[in-house]
């Protein structure tokens, strides 16, 4: 019996043992982010751009973007985390006094990279644009990427210091592409600033569940109901926080903020039936907008026009109600 007992609980240690280390693995692939270098604008531009034949007709337009905002006269900003962080962004200003749009980069993304287009954007419409470093991504601090969990606390942060440093009576957009437009849909459900007036989501993932099992399924070609359990177990253990706490789903049901949904109707990395179901899902004022022929973050320099217009049109309506 005795040893019967030890048989039993040296195997029940041993899975469990194998259920941790598969927990750290999943954590490094999906949530660590490798210690960045600080840089300056003289630096070369040496980022990893996104890989793919849809890329590779806008990479000079990008490296143009960066090297033509790198010009422009800004300020640079620093704020704290709810947990400690330091977190950093870059404002541009077209006129003193317009509406500041607060623009959040992708997952494992850069700023500077993710960003640099949406200033040209954010001036012919005649916004400011404070483009900012999500936590462990670009220049800000942090090693652990939660999918927006802890970034959308970020995101509060940043319309907080925007609102305490430029005033309460101009208005905040809250922006993002990718997992930067989830950080702001789950923003958007929490007690923000009263001058935070729009949020624009460019292609957005539903939920981190949702997203994960997609690129382990697709991506990876293993099971996805198998192994997300030991995704949540290793961002609970090794990145303390809980996966179910990025569903931008649940938040936009919540939320009280005009938003409009962006997505390339050719986008093979976050589906743009992601977007379709957070609209269905988000009540009050909404626009849902299909880029023809875009991949995953080009909708704008696929179709500049449609994009600005699209914004101008759905302000004109949710300030006429």
């Amino acid at each position: 019996m005795q040893k019967a007992l030890i048989i039993i609980f040296s195997v029940l240690g041993g899975l469990v043992a194998l259920s941790i280390l598969i927990a750290m693995i999943c954590f490094f692939m999906a949530f660590y982010a490798s210690p960045r270098k600080k840089r300056n604008d003289d630096d070369e531009i040496n980022f990893t751009f996104p890989l793919g034949g849809i890329y590779e007709p806008f990479r000079e337009s990008m490296v143009g973007w960066i090297n033509q905002y790198r010009t422009f006269e800004h300020r640079d900003f620093e704020i704290k985390s709810h947990d400690g962080l330091t977190l950093r962004g870059r404002y541009f200003e077209c006129q003193a006094g317009a509406p500041i749009e607060i623009l959040f980069n992708g997952y494992r993304g850069d700023a500077e990279r993710d960003m640099s287009g949406a200033i040209e954007r954010c001036f012919a419409m005649n916004r400011n644009a404070l483009i900012v470093n999500q936590r462990a991504t670009g220049i800000s601090d942090g090693r652990v990427v939660t999918f927006g969990a802890k970034e959308r606390l970020d995101a509060k942060k940043w319309a907080e210091f925007v609102a305490s440093e430029f005033g309460s009576e101009v208005p905040i957009i809250l922006s993002g592409v990718s997992m930067g437009a989830t950080t702001v849909l789950l923003a958007s459900a929490l007690e923000l600033p009263k001058n935070v007036v729009c949020i624009l989501a460019d292609c957005p993932y539903s939920t981190a569940e949702k997203i994960i099992k997609a690129v382990i399924k697709r991506d990876m070609h293993l099971p996805a109901k198998l192994l997300y359990p030991f995704v949540c177990l290793g961002a609970r253990l090794f990145g303390g926080f809980k996966l179910s706490d990025a569903n931008a789903q649940d938040a936009v049901k919540r939320s009280k903020l005009p938003t409009i949904f962006i997505h390339g109707d050719n986008d093979t990395f976050v589906p743009c039936e992601m977007s379709t179901e957070l609209y269905n899902a988000k009540e009050g004022k909404k626009k849902l907008v299909f880029i023809k022929g875009a991949g995953h973050g080009l909708a704008f320099p696929v179709d500049k026009e449609l994009y600005i217009n699209s914004i101008i049109d759905f302000e004109s309506e949710w300030k006429s109600k």
